[in-house]
């Protein structure tokens, strides 16, 4: 494999399967070789737009089909454990659209059998993988902001209340936290190296019961705090800012797919001095070769190419754990969908 073509899948050529395709188009030694979906015309339709070579009606046909490499998942939610499973019986590298799954039960079964089969998975949580995001982890580790304070962030995005969306949806495990909150969690993890001591959050629930606002505070052992919010019922300034002790670190807009960062750093004060009086600004950006998911799929290339099961910069025990917190996160809020037992 090392030495041809890496030949993609993708299953569920839906919104996101074509930011993928972006991405994968930069690629020089992988293509977009099958694509599957419930409705032939479809597939047909994504594969003609993207220069798929295959197309399939059936998911079990796609995950069969010998001259996939790897198949990317970019089904609503609540399939996904469904998808990933039947990608990795069949001894299919899988990387499957955030959230991996519904609830931490499914995602230790997925994890579970990727392991048992010696398959490769990894939760697309394609942020981590961005260059910018490898500019804040340098400014970080030389502690350029002193040490942590306080992480502050949002993603509202005003959407259109349509009933038939997966946002709002609750037979489609809709609401704002797996779909946005999971971000402000990923980012907040990546950013700590740890989960949260002790959590609180709140809601707004909408008419269809799923969480239309989600509000959380997020404690760690050290005792910084992270504060973030999802909602799909505002536009918000969607950065990601990072306090220290001598400056602060900001993620630009939209923060889950940024390409500009801005570090504000100051000198060691004196006791009579005024504070900013001696900060430093420095913004930098890394634009995207492509659509910005050809980062995390060439990740999941490297890894599944060298015989690796999971990526270490979203690591099987990262996902897992931001699924244990989410569930706890939904049982506080009172949020319960109607499949889950």
């Amino acid at each position: 494999m090392a030495n041809r073509r890496f030949n993609w899948g993708i299953i569920g050529p839906g919104r996101i399967a074509h930011q993928f395709a972006d991405g994968l188009s930069v690629i020089e030694d992988a293509a977009l070789y099958a694509v599957a979906s419930s409705r032939l015309e479809r597939a047909k339709a994504f594969a003609e737009q993207h220069a798929g070579e295959k197309t399939y009606d059936s998911y079990e046909t796609l995950v069969n089909d010998p001259q996939v490499d790897a198949i990317y998942i970019a089904t609503p939610h609540r399939f996904h454990f469904d998808n990933a499973m039947l990608c990795l019986k069949a001894g299919k590298p899988v990387l499957c659209e955030k959230p991996l799954t519904v609830n931490a039960a499914e995602a230790q079964q997925l994890i579970e059998t990727a392991r048992a089969n010696n398959v490769f998975l990894m939760e697309a949580l394609w942020t981590r993988y961005l260059p910018i995001y490898q500019q804040v982890r340098q400014w970080l580790e030389a502690k350029a902001i002193g040490d942590l304070r306080l992480l502050v962030s949002t993603f509202g995005i005003n959407v259109p209340k349509d009933k038939e969306e997966r946002w709002l949806n609750p037979e489609l495990a809709g609401g704002t936290l797996l779909d946005m909150g999971v971000y402000p969690i990923a980012v907040s993890q990546w950013v700590m190296g740890q989960m949260p001591q002790s959590f609180s959050a709140t809601a707004y629930l909408g008419k269809t019961g799923v969480d239309e606002l989600t509000a959380a505070t997020l404690k760690y052992e050290n005792g910084v705090i992270s504060q973030f919010s999802s909602n799909f019922i505002s536009d918000n300034a969607n950065e990601f800012l990072i306090y220290g002790s001598t400056g602060h670190i900001r993620i630009h807009a939209n923060y889950w797919a940024a390409t500009q960062a801005t570090l504000v750093a100051q000198a060691t004060l004196g006791a009579q001095a005024t504070p900013g009086a001696n900060e430093q600004t420095l913004t930098v950006s890394k634009p995207f070769r492509g659509g910005g998911f050809e980062y995390q799929i060439e990740e999941a290339m490297r890894c599944i190419r060298a015989g690796r099961l999971e990526s270490p910069g979203m690591s099987q025990a990262h996902t897992l754990a931001n699924m244990e917190l989410m569930d706890k996160i939904r049982a506080e809020i009172g949020l319960k969908y109607p499949f889950e037992k």
